[in-house]
């Protein structure tokens, strides 16, 4: 027996000439490359992507892993805030007309509880997250929602509103108070 490398070969081996002929070698102009070209490393990595047996497993997984954190009570003078803020979005917006006329953007954080009924969290945590948009309605009376770009929220859910610019800071609900502390 004669020895190449580690790997032990038998003296009647019947592939033992090609095998010690190694790798063939194929230059640019043989007909064997010309028939069989070589694969760009894309298609090739897709021949040996892995496997997934458990379809979704992985994001059953990662689901997991989402943090949720209580819902937080605002305090009085936050809430009168809001309030505040809520009855100027109104205002801007309380026909589709003066909506589109406004066009007011704003940014929205809410709480959205847990989805997921496999997660511990389901039905006691959930989610804090900002929406940002067009504002197109508030409507505080009956279903107490307010639209953004077709999403409409619970007011019960909303904690913070923040709009570009300083429509906010004008006190809308008397105008004329305003323009005599500007003197």
């Amino acid at each position: 027996m004669s020895a190449i490398g580690v790997m032990a070969m038998p003296a009647d081996f019947r592939y033992r000439e090609v095998f010690l002929k190694g790798k063939p070698r194929h230059d640019q102009y043989d007909p064997f490359r010309a028939k069989h070209p070589r694969m760009n490393r894309g298609h090739r990595a897709k021949i040996f992507a892995p496997f997934d047996a458990l379809k979704g497993f992985n994001e059953a997984v990662s689901a997991k892993d989402v943090l949720y954190e209580d819902r937080i009570e605002l305090n009085p003078e936050d809430s009168e805030e809001l309030d505040r803020r809520l009855s100027i979005l109104h205002n801007l917006t309380y026909n589709s007309r003066m909506a589109r006329a406004n066009r007011v953007q704003v940014s929205v954080t809410y709480y959205q509880p847990c989805q997921d009924k496999e997660h511990d969290a389901y039905g006691l945590r959930g989610q804090y997250q900002t929406i940002t948009g067009i504002c197109w309605n508030v409507d505080a009376d009956v279903e107490r929602t307010i639209t953004i770009d077709r999403i409409k929220l619970s007011l019960d859910d909303v904690i913070r509103i923040e709009a570009p610019g300083d429509i906010f800071r004008i006190n809308w609900a008397d105008p004329w108070e305003e323009s005599v502390r500007a003197e």
